[in-house]
């Protein structure tokens, strides 16, 4: 996608492929951004996976943490307590897990939260698109093996919600500085880069198998 004379809201800054997104997101910040867009974020992201979306849209429990216009991760943390009395906490890796397993939560966890960032592992499916065209979000994907990585660029540990559901499941509060590179796999029209390249792959396949085809025919 051409960046040339393009006009973006004050809190997104393009330069090329990269843009930084800035905490809060408004939904006016997401437009002009396609999957495939490479997204580095500053300010604040919220660890939340599997235990936080169940008690959120399975039992109506309210998170802890007012993540509208903020940013969630796919993740479960290895933090090192540096002081527990003085809350001080240590960031060992924050490696994405897979938002797959969050699919059958997400559109109803993204109009009560009004999150508009979701990083994580892999793609995501028809509820998140449908989420992030209608309340405006996007789902990003933490490219894989970087766990040590994404945990330079956490700043602070500025806080823990939920701690007796363990270290993983805990809704940790990140704040960080060019958190990414963040690779945008469903954008804010529901666009999915991950459905677009089945499609492409399934072609190529095809193409493939046709030319293989008749270099074996012969063999019976």
């Amino acid at each position: 996608m051409s960046t040339t004379n393009e006009t973006l809201p004050e809190t997104t800054v393009r330069a090329g492929r990269h843009i930084t997104l800035t905490t809060p997101i408004k939904r006016e910040d997401l437009e002009g951004i396609r999957v495939g867009d490479v997204i580095f974020l500053d300010g604040h992201i919220v660890t939340c996976r599997d235990v936080a979306h169940r008690r959120l849209i399975e039992l109506g429990r309210e998170l802890p943490v007012d993540i509208r216009e903020g940013a969630i991760l796919h993740a479960g943390p290895i933090i090192r307590v540096i002081d527990e009395e003085a809350g001080r906490f240590e960031v060992v890796s924050v490696g994405p897990t897979t938002s797959m397993r969050m699919e059958k939560f997400e559109e109803e966890f993204i109009r009560r939260t009004g999150v508009r960032l979701i990083v994580g592992k892999g793609g995501m499916g028809p509820g998140t698109e449908a989420g992030c065209r209608t309340y405006g979000a996007l789902h990003c994907v933490f490219p894989a093996g970087n766990a040590v990585i994404a945990a330079t660029e956490v700043e602070e540990v500025e806080g823990g919600y939920w701690r007796e559901l363990g270290m993983p499941e805990t809704l940790w509060i990140f704040r960080v500085k060019q958190f990414g590179p963040l690779i945008v796999s469903i954008d804010a029209e529901g666009n999915n880069l991950f459905e677009q390249q089945k499609v492409v792959y399934n072609e190529r396949k095809e193409r493939a198998l046709a030319a293989l085809e008749q270099k074996v025919r012969y063999i019976k």
